[in-house]
């Protein structure tokens, strides 16, 4: 046991366990992060999107509802307000642009759903809460990019919104390795579980298909 878990044993180790009705989230695998020479692109974000490929199959294989995001602007960014002026590269995601389009190894099928949204977290400024309600969804798989970003922001969220939140720690990514496992360790402490991939596809098998 490392000094920060020791710090925090007892106080910020609960976990929330899986529920019943699951929907895995995949948050921004696209080409930004995955293409060579792009101002984001980021190498752990490649591998975590190669270690998703299965995970997303298996939730498809058990009629698990697989939800997309990506990050679209209006030319020159004005609907992304201050997040742009923040990080002014994310105005290149325009709709046509390449960069902007779901990674080619995880291209939605049909019965996926595709969210756009303009900020870090899934759930600011889109319908996703009200659609997991109504569907009487409890367990929020997160998968995606970036760890210290916008998975974290969703984490936190949905949390919030009363889901439980689970992210496989095989399957996001971030620039940074240190930058990664901090954000990890934070989300575990307070948001959600961060287990190993084999974890959730072992709960999948425990589901039975409608």
């Amino acid at each position: 046991m490392d000094n920060r878990q020791e710090n925090y044993r007892g106080v910020f180790d609960s976990r929330l366990g899986f529920g019943r009705r699951p929907v895995l989230v995949v948050i921004d695998f696209i080409n930004a992060y995955t293409t060579p020479g792009s101002a984001l692109y980021a190498p752990d974000v490649v591998s975590a999107v190669d270690a998703s490929v299965e995970l997303i199959n298996s939730a498809r294989d058990k009629q698990v509802p697989v939800i997309y995001t990506k990050v679209l602007f209006q030319a020159g960014g004005f609907d992304g307000g201050l997040f742009v002026q923040k990080i002014p590269a994310l105005t290149k995601l325009v709709d046509g642009e390449p960069l902007a389009e779901i990674d080619a190894k995880i291209t939605p099928v049909t019965g996926d759903i595709v969210i756009v949204k303009n900020y870090a977290s899934v759930f600011f400024g889109t319908s996703l809460a009200s659609m997991l309600t109504a569907h009487g969804i409890d367990t929020v798989i997160l998968i995606g990019c970036s760890t210290s970003g916008c998975v974290r922001a969703s984490a936190v969220d949905g949390m919030q919104h009363g889901f439980r939140v689970i992210v496989p720690r095989d399957c996001v990514g971030d620039r940074l390795a240190q930058v990664h496992d901090a954000n990890l360790f934070d989300i575990d402490a307070k948001y959600g579980d961060v287990v190993g991939k084999s974890d959730v596809l072992d709960y999948l098998k425990t589901l039975e298909t409608v």
